[in-house]
């Protein structure tokens, strides 16, 4: 369990310490054209590889994945760090995603193997959701340090004394748990070529749709991935050992738990990213101040889980935890949403850690719940299945509130730049319908001082940018707290999921 521990405090160290050392990166490497790649790419490789490598875990056992997965995470850390130029740093950073996705799509499956009484797995979550906790929020204080006092390549290299301990862990400890007599398998190639192609190029869409709207690159990829979803379903269906087994989809308790993991990672990664946007942007918040009252977000999920532990095992219904742990996100949407410049951080960072305590009692129930009826013999595919759900969900979270932000600025800002239209301060005024005006002070203050040298006062431009910044990432914190609340709602369908109880998994036998 410390190995799996460490292997999961790499996965959360690795998606929050490069984000510090990105500018550096690209100042020393040149190449802004990669900029958005280096993150783009590691996600890309472990949306794909995550179901692929969950269901050959089930197959083959899961021990030579995890320790195959931090090796190739670890060695990609290597490269990353000794980097010569951003096209070879994408690659390396493609090859952690690699080894990224391996880990979560065999690592987490192995914690049921471990511990086959649901009741007992519970409490085990709590030292995965502790390093994940201290991973995600330590990661952007111990990136910009290590970043400003070791250079960048230090980032990626603080993976190599984390990954070498848990691969002693899990090659000294891990056991190589049997898996059932099932005869000659045949791997799926194909259905695991058609989900690398189809979430790939979903994400591809997701991204490319705030920046270039539905034109014709996106129109066409679109219809390539509908046309990858259909070739996907026709494989599995006719393949002996399917990557992806369709009859899962067809038990109406799964999809319930998958909806609602879609659901949870539109949440989180939607409040993980903008909630530091209204801090700096709009309400004028240093980084380090920022960084400080957001944290409680990261570090309250292993707190959550905490509390969840000894609590839900007692429960009748233990899936009223998950609903209480949507409320809580709801909660904390709202607090976020009235949160106001005069507002006091203390109460913003209670904001905060409401939604992280309420994402300790989601993440890991969802996953035993899942295991419960999936049975042992899919505890990998089941697994892969709700992290996979959980980034795409994070990934349409981003996309939705980011296109909704940037559509409301563009809006409200751009009315107030018209009124300088046919004036001399009309070029100078147009840059403010750049948001990063209002976080990079250094802009803010050339914009200032032009205005000035051409005779007008920009300070009231700017102040108008900072309270339409703030309306609009208000509406779409709203729009995540919708969303919470919707999960709370579906979670009545699954009501009758109890640990330790008969689970009918009729539903669940391959119909052939």
């Amino acid at each position: 369990m410390l190995g799996i521990a460490l292997v999961n405090m790499l996965v959360a160290l690795d998606q929050t310490v490069v984000s510090t050392a990105l500018p550096s990166i690209v100042s020393e490497l040149k190449g802004f054209e990669y900029y958005a790649w280096i993150a783009s790419i590691y996600m890309l490789a472990s949306v794909v590889t995550v179901p692929v490598f969950g269901r050959l875990g089930d197959y083959f056992g899961r021990r030579r994945f995890v320790i195959a997965s931090v090796v190739t995470f670890t060695g990609a850390s290597v490269l990353c760090g000794l980097a010569p130029n951003m096209p070879f740093l994408v690659f390396a950073r493609g090859l952690q995603g690699v080894g990224g996705g391996m880990m979560v799509g065999t690592a987490f499956a192995s914690v049921p193997d471990l511990f086959p009484d649901a009741r007992t797995r519970v409490r085990w979550q709590v030292v995965i959701s502790t390093a994940y906790g201290i991973g995600t929020a330590a990661g952007p204080s111990l990136g910009g340090l290590l970043s400003e006092h070791f250079g960048w390549r230090s980032t990626f290299l603080v993976n190599l004394p984390v990954g070498l301990a848990a691969l002693y862990f899990v090659w000294r400890y891990l056991p190589n748990f049997a898996r059932k007599d099932r005869g000659r398998v045949q791997i799926d190639w194909r259905g695991a070529g058609l989900i690398a192609v189809v979430l790939g190029g979903f994400q591809v869409f997701i991204e490319n749709v705030p920046a270039h709207g539905l034109s014709v690159f996106n129109a066409v990829l679109i219809a390539a991935v509908a046309a990858g979803v259909y070739w996907l379903l026709r494989t599995e269906r006719r393949v002996t050992h399917p990557i992806v087994p369709l009859d899962m989809f067809r038990h109406p308790q799964m999809v319930v738990l998958f909806s609602l993991s879609m659901l949870t990672g539109f949440v989180m990664f939607s409040l993980i990213f903008f909630a530091p946007l209204l801090l700096q942007g709009g309400f004028g918040l240093s980084p380090q101040a920022a960084g400080l009252v957001a944290t409680p977000l990261a570090g309250c999920i292993a707190l959550g889980s905490f509390i969840n532990t000894p609590i839900v095992v007692r429960l009748s219904r233990p899936t009223n935890m998950v609903t209480l742990g949507f409320c809580l996100l709801a909660v904390s949407a709202a607090g976020i949403a009235l949160a106001h410049r005069d507002t006091p951080q203390g109460l913003i960072a209670l904001a905060m850690a409401a939604a992280g305590i309420g994402l300790g009692f989601i993440l890991n129930n969802l996953n035993v719940f899942g295991q419960e009826i999936a049975g042992s013999e899919r505890f990998g595919i089941t697994t892969a299945l709700l992290q996979s759900t959980r980034m795409v969900g994070g990934m349409l979270g981003t996309t939705i509130v980011g296109t909704l932000v940037n559509h409301q600025y563009a809006k409200g800002v751009g009315a107030a730049v018209s009124a300088y239209a046919a004036t001399p301060f009309a070029q100078a005024a147009s840059r403010v319908l750049d948001p990063r005006i209002l976080i990079d002070a250094q802009l803010r203050a050339s914009l200032l001082a032009d205005m000035h040298a051409l005779g007008a006062n920009g300070a009231p431009l700017v102040e108008t940018a900072r309270q339409t910044l703030v309306g609009s990432v208000h509406a779409g914190v709203l729009l995540t707290g919708i969303a919470a609340l919707v999960a709370a709602w579906r979670v009545r369908r699954i009501r009758q999921i109890k640990f330790g109880g008969k689970i009918d998994r009729a539903a669940l036998a391959v119909s052939e």
